[in-house]
């Protein structure tokens, strides 16, 4: 199956949601050092700002906004379904349309304020970071379903590399822009690898019970 049984996964989870679960803690509590590290990275960011660099970003967190994340999951899943990996598809989709309810539910927990002098547009609380955290998931998929598929190793590097770099591009606009503090971003990512781990499991779990369904009798697994 494109995603194996693995005896870390538990740890990784542990540790991936354990480590977001205290960050969360530390922004409820309004953590003064949370605040100062905050401040460095974000001094770190949006120095040197520029006209060009605020269309380059605004392009950026535009592309990978939870709306499109949405459209580019749906994407990846008629092409997977096109191609005979029916349950991956679902699997890619209830990833994402599940995932975007637990970091909503995560936002309302935490109820973090956005940066001051934050755009307008960017409504609702700071804490985890949605365009990163979707922008997580989709790398995840494409990282574990769709780069298998490709032949030569050296494109195995190539696209993962790239992938690795669009998250970093999409987390580092979302500070510049002064939408989310640094550590929402990093937030973000913990929550989105706690949250794959999870649904690998229920992909291990339901795959041999979805076999049997008509619809998806036929899939590739």
């Amino acid at each position: 199956m494109i995603i194996e049984q693995e005896r870390d996964r538990p740890f990784r989870l542990l540790v991936s949601g354990g480590l977001f679960a205290v960050l969360a803690a530390f922004v409820m509590a309004h953590s003064g050092l949370l605040d100062f590290l905050d401040g460095v990275m974000i001094q770190l960011v949006q120095k040197h700002s520029s006209g060009t660099k605020d269309a380059i970003y605004g392009a950026i967190t535009t592309i990978a906004s939870p709306k499109m994340d949405l459209i580019v999951v749906f994407i990846i899943a008629f092409l997977l379904w096109g191609f005979k990996y029916k349950i991956p598809a679902l699997w890619a989709l209830g990833t994402i349309i599940g995932g975007d309810a637990v970091a909503f539910i995560a936002k309302e927990i935490v109820r973090r304020a956005r940066p001051l002098g934050h755009l307008a547009a960017d409504n609702g609380f700071s804490f985890p970071s949605g365009h990163v955290f979707g922008t997580t998931i989709i790398v995840a998929i494409l990282w574990i379903v769709v780069v298998p598929m490709l032949r030569n190793y050296w494109q195995w590097v190539v696209v993962r590399t790239l992938l690795f770099l669009w998250l970093i591009l999409v987390a580092w606009s979302r500070v510049y822009l002064g939408a989310h503090y640094p550590t929402d971003t990093i937030g973000a990512m913990l929550l989105g690898h706690a949250w794959l781990q999870i649904c690998e499991w229920l992909y291990l779990w339901i795959t041999p019970k979805l076999r049997n369904v008509k619809l998806v009798r036929n899939s590739i697994v």
